[in-house]
Formats: structure tokens, sequence, C-alpha cells
């Protein structure tokens, strides 16, 4: 099967990234690249869309203040949420 060359614009973070795993690897860039998108392009065949978690979330600034105000001041865990991190719940 004869290989097709894509280009792609991404961020030096993620470019970084691949350098680095590739070199601890032992894997070609191209490699890892082919690698990460038939990994991810099956996730999205096979999974539910609502379960697909995105690398990153873009938030607008109102959004942003507050996710920033329920991390800084976290609420109390519920019944659930103490049984279930406790070892008490019953998971399906």
């Amino acid at each position: 099967m004869a290989d097709t060359q894509i280009s792609a614009h991404i961020s030096e973070e993620t470019r970084d990234m691949v350098e680095r795993y590739a070199g601890a690897h032992g894997m070609k860039k191209g490699a890892l690249v082919e690698q990460a998108l038939l990994h991810h392009l099956q996730a999205l065949r096979e999974l539910p869309a609502d379960v697909i978690v995105p690398p990153r979330l873009e938030l607008t600034e109102a959004s942003f203040e507050r996710v920033a105000k329920l991390t800084a001041k976290p609420r109390k865990p519920n019944k659930a949420m103490r049984e279930l991190f406790g070892g008490k719940a019953d998971l399906p």
C-alpha cells in the first residue's frame, strides 16, 4: 500500500510531546501520528459521542470565571459521592 503524506498545523506543545514520545519509544513521528489517528478514529466509530472527552476545552470568559470559582471553593461531596469514594457504592 502506498503512503500518502498529509500536512497539519499543530501547536509547539503538541509537537514537543510527539517528538519526546517518539524519541523515548524509538518510533518514527509519522508512525506515531498514524497510530494516534487510527486509534482516535476507531474511538469515534465505536463509542457514543457523549463519552468522547475532547483533549482541550474552550471556555468563554464567563464560563472560565464560573469554573475558577468552583475550583477555588469546591462543594462538599454528597452521600453518593462519599460512598463511591469510600468504596461502599454498588457499581454496575
